[in-house]
């Protein structure tokens, strides 16, 4: 459903956020996540360049995120790393562009699927994934 950077991405958002605003080192995020560091600073370029996460250079330097978690949407993330979703799109399956005037055979089942998942995001953050994530370890019991 979506592209390996925007996981990686919110993976390290996570990760910041439960840190609460302490700089942490691209390269210890990179270890913790087994990613490659360039990589992970490219998309942390990204991820700053539209305003999520603050870079601190130097030697005392790191990287933070540039607001609270609760109010960093995943939309937002997904839209940093990924773009604002294209005016004309594919159907599904690949056929060919899809919309409300041309569309393709489930247009109508996956718009509402669609809808439903983009509603869910706009309103989730960075705060809400961390909780439900510490939920999860408790049941778990992974510490």
């Amino acid at each position: 459903m979506f592209s390996e950077s925007v996981k990686h991405s919110i993976q390290a958002m996570m990760h910041l956020a439960e840190n609460d605003g302490n700089l942490i080192l691209v390269s210890q995020i990179a270890e913790i996540y087994d990613l490659p560091k360039h990589y992970l600073a490219k998309l942390v370029q990204d991820l700053s360049r539209h305003h999520l996460i603050k870079s601190v250079p130097g030697r005392n330097g790191g990287i933070r995120l540039n607001k609270p978690a609760i109010e960093i949407k995943i939309i937002d993330i997904i839209h940093a790393i990924d773009g604002p979703p294209p005016e004309h799109e594919m159907c599904v399956f690949g056929l060919d562009k899809c919309s409300d005037d041309v569309p393709c055979p489930i247009h109508s089942d996956w718009k509402q699927m669609k809808l439903g998942l983009e509603s869910k995001l706009f309103n989730r953050n960075l705060d809400d994934l961390n909780k439900e994530l510490k939920k999860k370890h408790e049941l778990l019991q992974i510490s």
